[in-house]
């Protein structure tokens, strides 16, 4: 067989939502990058094999904590160039995102089955006198289905964001799994006594509605569910469910029996689809089966332990860690593990607050010295990880992840000497990239802060608070018409290398704008960009008293924006020239360095 060697500088494993955060943050720093995934397209139990919906601390409400940063970018995206929510589009826009992505190589169809540790051996075992006692990866080697290649893979730093914390199993480092006895972490709404029950695992089913009755003629091997009471507290009408609770597996493996549940899954998702169409009035008539998963979507497998554990009274509490790098707001949504076979309801969502705080001591490893994680797979209790397991959540936690490599790189250091020593520089520079920080403020950089600002219209204080976004009552945004300009003025000629800027995506939409369908009707509209966003705008700087156009941005559909520039000037300005329907345009931030 072909085998073939590489060296980078960060290494991540899974092309879920936290991978691929984690592997174009770290791309996107300057870091050589590999991201090793073992199946054909990118996105986890959000590409087109899974379908999950991307869900965070919004929860579906438009309350205004939609997490920003590379997701917020990825998904309005998406909104622009896939108004129908075609998966192909979805699965292509990720594939665009990683594969052309500088300093960032993907390897697809690859799974990763071995890695060599230095320190102690895999029974834990020093291995030589001189060795030392915390193991760190040297490489990892996956097979690559497609290219019948082994591709072995040296790098200074790992992530592993597989969700099934495939690493653990390859190193001795810690891990568990399984829900933890009430006692352990005091924790009210853990069971009594701990076992290793999971939440379960998902093959979903997508319909298409028609102008004519369609027939469904189910193969003999669908689970038969004769009346509603088979399916008690599982709403089934049609259209806009996604079938979430068709869920097995949480009393076995949800790892080494995931063949086996995929199965038995395939057959709940028949019988669910014959009994909406055939068992009684379901408005299914003119619907038919348009897709069903044969990659079961799991919720929960092993997770790591770090420096930390995340439980429920860190959740109920708000997380106010002094390492904050991420946060949550799902609710404590704890699947029973029984799925369809519990008669009862499938989830209890325990309260959450809106937003909770994330440790970075939660990803890196307790005793793999370069070793960090994002996703589900993090260390947290079962109980917490209930809420931190969404993937707008996993998708801040990769950012986080990403950004982190890049310091420990840059300062000879492992994660845990992030933590200790470089911990401030981790929260600004994720609050630089439009990441947000519950109670914290990003800092404004000195050139702007010492800047004279000018507009014709509005309160300019507002573009320097370093706050990006709406939180609580105040608004944080400049408002200001369109043509308007916005201008920095400088005492002496000052050179400008870059410009950043946020405009107003608009934290009210409610998330359903921003997820892949869950079902076709005829009547399906197109998602639109929201009419708050500035579709068009300039930067211009003053030269012999005239003023230059150095940027123009037409059809913009992002709110973030950083702008290489290479200039020396006395004034600089930015100018929006029109919107995506709103009178006014609205900016967070305008700042210059």
């Amino acid at each position: 067989m072909k085998k073939k060697d590489h060296i980078f500088d960060f290494c991540v494993i899974g092309g879920g939502v936290a991978g691929m955060c984690a592997a174009i943050a770290a791309s996107r720093c300057g870091l050589r990058t590999a991201l090793i995934h073992d199946r054909p397209v990118l996105g986890g139990n959000a590409s087109s094999e899974i379908r999950m919906w991307i869900c965070g601390a919004d929860r579906g409400t438009g309350s205004g904590f939609r997490e920003t940063g590379l997701i917020e970018e990825i998904e309005l995206e998406n909104m622009y160039r896939n108004p129908m929510r075609n998966y192909s589009l979805w699965d292509s826009l990720l594939y665009e995102k990683v594969r052309y992505q500088k300093n960032l190589e993907i390897f697809l169809n690859c799974s990763v089955n071995s890695a060599e540790t230095s320190g102690k051996n895999r029974s834990g075992k020093i291995k030589n006198k001189t060795a030392r006692t915390e193991e760190k990866i040297q490489t990892v080697t996956a097979w690559q289905m497609t290219s019948e290649t082994w591709h072995t893979f040296t790098a200074d730093y790992f992530a592993d964001c597989s969700g099934d914390a495939i690493l653990a199993s390859l190193t001795s480092a810690e891990c568990r799994i399984g829900r933890e006895a009430r006692s352990e972490f005091n924790e009210s709404i853990a069971p009594a006594k701990s076992d290793t029950k999971t939440m379960g695992m998902s093959c979903l089913f997508q319909l298409r509605e028609t102008k004519t009755p369609q027939k469904f003629i189910p193969p003999h091997w669908a689970n038969k569910y004769e009346s509603d009471e088979d399916l008690p507290l599982r709403g089934h009408t049609v259209p806009g469910n996604n079938f979430w609770w068709l869920e097995l597996g949480g009393e076995e493996d949800s790892i080494h029996d995931t063949e086996v549940l995929r199965d038995r899954l395939l057959g709940a998702a028949m019988g669910v689809w014959d009994h909406i169409k055939n068992k009684g009035n379901h408005g299914a008539e003119n619907w038919e089966l348009d897709w069903i998963g044969f990659v079961p979507g799991k919720r929960e497998s092993r997770r790591y332990t770090g420096d930390y554990i995340i439980t429920q009274n860190d959740v109920e509490a708000g997380g106010k860690f002094d390492d904050i790098v991420a946060y949550g707001g799902w609710p404590m949504d704890d699947h029973n593990p029984a799925g369809l076979l519990c008669p009862g309801a499938p989830t209890i969502f325990h309260p959450a607050p809106q937003p909770w705080g994330i440790p970075f001591r939660s990803l890196y490893s307790k005793n793999i010295s370069n070793l960090f994680f994002a996703g589900r797979n993090i260390s947290a209790t079962h109980s917490a990880m209930s809420s931190s397991r969404v993937m707008r959540t996993c998708a801040v936690m990769g950012e986080a992840v990403g950004n982190a490599a890049f310091i420990a790189k840059k300062n000879h250091t492992s994660p845990r000497g992030v933590y200790k020593s470089h911990i401030r520089e981790l929260q600004q520079k994720l609050m630089d990239n439009d990441c947000y920080l519950p109670g914290l403020t990003r800092a404004v950089p000195e050139m702007t802060l010492n800047a004279s600002i000018k507009s014709t219209e509005g309160n300019t204080l507002e573009l320097i608070t370093g706050k990006d976004r709406p939180i609580g009552n105040e608004k944080n945004f400049f408002e200001i018409s369109p043509e308007q300009a916005i201008e920095y003025s400088f005492a002496t000629e000052k050179k400008v290398s870059e410009i950043r800027v946020c405009f107003d995506s608009d934290f009210s939409r409610l998330p359903s704008d921003f997820r892949q369908r869950c079902d076709y009707p005829l009547n399906q509209t197109p998602v639109t960009v929201a009419a708050s966003l500035v579709r068009n705008f300039r930067v211009e700087t003053l030269e012999n008293n005239t003023w230059k156009t150095v940027y123009s941005k037409k059809d913009n559909c992002q709110r973030f924006y950083i702008i290489p520039l290479d200039l020396v000037t006395h004034a600089i300005r930015i100018i929006p020239e029109t919107t995506w329907g709103a009178e006014k345009a609205r900016l967070y931030r305008f700042d210059v360095r």
